[in-house]
């Protein structure tokens, strides 16, 4: 059996709700760097400080091959 709610509880929790959500709006926009000015827009970041996402999804899917194999593998022998 579930416990009954309070008929002011809804309410309260509404409105700590509706308080709490345009408060954590303004905290995460405080905290967030603005684009500075002299940043262009669209401006290329050079390869040398990019992660080599080439590299990682070549690692990801040797991963999810070998996955696919061992699990073929697990239906065939059974």
């Amino acid at each position: 059996t579930e416990a009954p709610v309070p008929k002011m509880l809804a309410p309260c929790l509404l409105r700590r709700v509706a308080l709490t959500v345009p408060l954590l709006v303004v905290v995460a926009l405080l905290l967030t760097e603005p684009v500075r000015s002299d940043q262009e827009a669209g401006t290329a970041i050079p390869a040398e400080s990019r992660p080599c996402v080439d590299c990682h999804a070549f690692e990801f899917m040797q991963r999810a091959l070998q996955d696919l194999k061992k699990t073929a593998y697990n239906l065939d022998t059974r």
